[in-house]
């Protein structure tokens, strides 16, 4: 005859099982149906930023889809990849921090995503909107930037 609290562990261990069992098998749905977890949506914005910070022009349209990476290339037509690779370094050095949020989901295939760029005199937000698009998450439009009020400068020395 088996205790009762023998009959207590062998449910916790059946329910832990479980619950295993249903976590790998969600995971497995994701990777089998080719959809990527909404933090994957984060991926590509880093991915932007580091393409940004380095200059490399290619890798940073990578990130985008849609009529926004179109305007994007337009530009870089116009003003030519040496020239844009540049304008990319210099707008991601007075960038102190990034603060990238959870993202929030739009839609099935959108997903929206708050990022704060912090600067040495102040910061800034913005909503980046990503699709899914080709297995992996692309930027299809950006909201303009809101400056955030800060109460202490970053840099600031401690007293």
């Amino acid at each position: 005859m088996m205790t009762q609290p023998r009959k207590a562990q062998l449910l916790t261990i059946g329910l832990l099982a479980l619950a295993l069992g249903i976590a790998v098998g969600r995971k497995q749905v994701f990777r089998s149906s080719g959809e990527s977890p909404p933090a994957a949506a984060q991926d590509a914005i880093y991915a932007m930023l580091d393409a940004s910070r380095a200059g490399d022009v290619q890798a940073y349209l990578a990130n985008y889809s849609g009529q926004m990476r179109s305007a994007l290339e337009q530009s870089v037509r116009e003003t030519g990849p040496e020239r844009f690779s540049r304008y990319l370094k210099y707008s991601n050095s007075a960038i102190k921090g990034i603060a990238v949020s959870d993202p929030e989901p739009v839609s099935v295939r959108e997903m929206k995503v708050r990022v704060e760029y912090v600067y040495l005199d102040r910061n800034e937000t913005q909503t980046v909107y990503l699709e899914k698009s080709g297995g992996g998450w692309k930027i299809v439009r950006v909201d303009g930037s809101e400056r955030v009020k800060t109460l202490i400068p970053y840099g600031t020395p401690v007293q």
